[in-house]
């Protein structure tokens, strides 16, 4: 149970992962959004900072979250976004996974409508500059159910 806007939320809506990428060492913006993602009422794990590829897949793969965060300040978040991107979509088990990607994506500042369209279909379900402000998130994961309940469990070894 936690407090939401004036009201109570008994039922959370599901664990969302927040993290950054392997290139990516910034840890406020993880902060930043392991509070916003709580106030929205889910439960959060916050991977951290230089989080690498292999970690990542494999707390999605443990943990089935109803969403990933991936969050960059660094601007290298749309060439690391699309090497993992491309690697967690390769599983199975996680190609229904709701990923969204945010923040300083490029060194030479926001990305072109072209390079959000490379995300979008290289996987991510949503991309969020840091010229926008969080009401798009919000809106997003307001569209969010359990999803991780509809996500097949990984059996080892199968």
């Amino acid at each position: 149970m936690r407090a939401y806007g004036g009201g109570v939320v008994t039922d959370p809506r599901g664990t969302v992962l927040v993290s950054s990428m392997a290139s990516d060492s910034h840890t406020w913006n993880l902060v930043y959004l392991e509070l916003l993602v709580d106030e929205l009422g889910f439960d959060v794990v916050n991977l951290g900072a230089c989080v690498p590829d292999e970690l990542l897949e494999s707390e999605c793969l443990s943990r089935r979250p109803t969403m990933l965060v991936l969050s960059s300040v660094n601007g290298h978040g749309y060439q690391d976004g699309l090497r993992v991107i491309q690697r967690l979509r390769a599983f199975p088990e996680l190609r229904a996974l709701p990923v969204v990607i945010g923040g300083k994506l490029g060194v030479g500042g926001p990305l072109t409508a072209d390079e959000i369209a490379q995300l979008l279909l290289a996987g991510f379900d949503a991309v969020f500059d840091d010229q926008q402000n969080t009401a798009s998130f919000r809106r997003f994961a307001a569209t969010l159910t359990a999803g991780a309940a509809q996500l097949p469990v990984r059996v080892e070894g199968a």
